[in-house]
């Protein structure tokens, strides 16, 4: 079997001897839905090879939590996830044999040079589309598998490493590219994943059709989007029967014929009712369904998985997350579920929040300052998710502001709509730049980035940022 992402294929098998010849591993990863599945891909390949490993989640990897690190007894530290941004830090601690720094990550790398930094950004692959740090942690888990030869196949891990890709919006019109395809490939091929096109709308699993087309955000359709009535009638207007007795049936649970049926009559009501035909093209795509995950669930759909560890995570609850993508279907995914219950509901009131309030146009970009009104946890997928709601534009990126937690600074976070993936729009240069400016921290991804400054310095953050971006689009 040939190695998933041949370029990275020798710096991962020097980082597998190192784990395999660790007495203990202790790995840091990152709070989301990516982290969290990078942590359970390494944490189980650590498993294979028997070594005793201890795991923490983080929501960042400062400098605090750098030096925390090397308070403890010298040994090998594995970050997944995070750790390409402090090279510098983490270099300074293995030239003084604090401790043996191991990097898998996918985030632009920052100048730093350690022994063991896997990274797709440094053999010339797109860390922000072509491998999530999910993938570069399954990289790693199929180079510790040669060396230590499990009685398992490790193709088995590519679920968690599509839901990691896909849970950090990997998708390119609607489906996994470069990397991301080939590990997704992989997963076919061990037949736990299927890969198929379909309606490209979230919830398919689990939510009734009227909930699927009223809350279907991505591609929003005048008198369906955002209208229970207004899905009821256009379904009960199709030319088949929808309805299962007292019922409305998910849409999983629909033969082909009644799929192709809403697909065809969606499309034909958008074009209709004036939506333009690029979003129009994006109600079908790619979709990647685990096979031995139960019909029905949050985790058949890997984009529903991916909403679940991200519910976990915003409510500081990664423990759970990460137990479900360990294989806990007990405890943990009933928990799981009632964050993501939660979750909703907040997520829900901090749209209509946004709504509400409006957004601050600047020449580039629109922004809103939530307070203590939105979590700051939350922020960044209340502004993702308002994109194109009433009042607030659909083709400009939004910068959402809201107070910290712990009241010491202010979140920011930063979405783009999808139009500008072809462009040469990077967020997270953007959001980097414009903290440094402040005295705050910042970095992401080119579609979707965030910073943390002071409380006081938005208006300064703001500005910069918008005559950054303008100048990236120019």
């Amino acid at each position: 079997m040939s190695p998933p992402v041949p370029a990275l294929h020798e710096s991962a098998s020097r980082a597998a001897e190192t784990l395999a010849g660790a007495s203990s591993v202790r790995l840091v990863s990152h709070d989301d839905a990516d982290g969290l599945t990078s942590a359970a891909i390494a944490s189980t390949a650590l498993d294979w090879a028997g070594v005793p490993v201890e795991t923490e989640i983080k929501h960042g990897l400062d400098e605090e939590a750098i030096d925390e690190l090397a308070d403890g007894p010298a040994e090998t530290v594995l970050f997944t996830d995070l750790g390409s941004g402090a090279l510098d830090r983490l270099a300074h601690h293995e030239a003084a044999g604090r401790f043996e720094p191991i990097v898998v990550d996918h985030h632009q790398p920052v100048e730093g040079t350690i022994e063991h930094h896997l990274n797709p950004r440094t053999v010339g692959i797109d860390g922000g589309r072509e491998l999530a740090g999910a993938g570069t942690a399954y990289v790693l888990a199929s180079a510790l598998a040669e060396v230590v030869e499990p009685d398992v196949d490790s193709r088995e891990l590519a679920t968690l490493a599509v839901v990691g890709a896909v849970g950090d919006r990997q998708l390119v019109d609607g489906e996994l590219i470069g990397a991301n395809a080939q590990i997704a490939g992989e997963g076919e091929e061990a037949g736990v994943i299927e890969v198929g096109t379909d309606l490209a709308v979230y919830g398919t699993q689990t939510r009734p059709l009227p909930k699927l087309l009223e809350y279907a955000s991505d591609v929003r359709i005048p008198g369906i989007t955002g209208s229970r009535r207004g899905a009821v009638q256009f379904l009960q207007d199709l030319p088949v029967s929808i309805r299962d007795g007292d019922r409305w049936p998910t849409w999983a649970e629909l033969d082909g014929g009644k799929r192709t049926a809403i697909a065809s009559a969606l499309i034909q009501t958008a074009i209709e009712r004036g939506v333009p035909a690029d979003r129009i093209e994006t109600l079908v795509g790619t979709r990647y369904v685990l096979a031995r995950e139960e019909p029905g669930t949050h985790l058949r759909d890997a984009s529903e998985f991916a909403t679940v560890l991200n519910a976990t995570a915003r409510y500081e609850e990664s423990a759970v997350g990460l137990a479900v993508c360990r294989g806990d279907r007990g405890s943990a995914y009933t928990d799981a579920r009632e964050l993501l219950q939660e979750h909703r509901r907040n997520l829900a009131a901090g749209i209509e929040w946004v709504q509400e309030a409006g957004v601050t146009r600047e020449d580039q970009v629109q922004w809103f300052h939530a307070g203590t009104e939105i979590r700051a946890t939350i922020v960044g997928i209340v502004a993702g998710m308002a994109i194109g709601a009433d009042g607030i534009d659909g083709h400009r990126p939004i910068v959402g502001f809201a107070t910290k937690d712990d009241g010491d600074g202010v979140k920011v976070s930063a979405r783009a709509p999808g139009k500008f993936r072809s462009r040469d729009l990077d967020l997270g240069a953007a959001m980097r730049e414009s903290a440094t400016a402040v005295g705050g921290e910042g970095g992401g991804h080119a579609m979707a980035a965030g910073a943390t400054i002071p409380a006081g310095a938005e208006t300064t953050f703001v500005e910069t940022v918008d005559e950054l971006i303008g100048a990236q689009l120019a």
